[in-house]
């Protein structure tokens, strides 16, 4: 009969302390958002006749963001392409600062930034077959169509 008393009261402490308990995410979700408004600190804005362009802000809380895009190949419908560099800057939740630079033209979006993935290197056996096999000439193409 003790021991029943005794697993009911351990039974009872564990239920009083786990309605207290947040699973870690669920706290750090907490702490990562806010409602509070956040001031902005300069803002700047130029669109040009051209199409070219520059913005460019910065908040109270460290986020900072700025973008110039131009387009290349005007005139030309065909070979127009809308083509953007920028940056942006915040302080993460875990206290890292991520920093990421960019490009975005006709080959696409193009990040770089420390804290991305990066490949793993390309295996030497890999990397002499890629550069023998840039070595070749071109292939023809009527040559390597299948006729029925």
């Amino acid at each position: 009969m003790k021991l029943f008393y005794t697993a009911v009261l351990v039974l009872g402490v564990v239920a009083a302390q786990s309605r207290d308990y947040q699973p870690y995410y669920v706290q750090q979700q907490q702490q990562a958002y806010t409602t509070e408004p956040i001031p902005i600190l300069r803002q700047d804005q130029v669109i040009n006749p051209d199409g070219s362009y520059r913005w460019s802000y910065e908040t109270a809380n460290g986020i900072t963001a700025e973008e110039a895009g131009s387009i290349k190949n005007q005139g030309i419908p065909e070979q127009e392409t809308l083509t953007a560099q920028g940056q942006y800057q915040y302080t993460a939740p875990d206290g890292q600062i991520i920093q990421l630079q960019y490009v975005a033209d006709e080959n696409g979006f193009q990040p770089r930034g420390a804290h991305l993935p990066t490949p793993p290197p390309i295996p030497e056996e890999i990397q002499r077959s890629l550069d023998f096999l840039a070595t070749l000439p071109p292939s023809n193409p009527e040559l390597n169509r299948i006729r029925i």
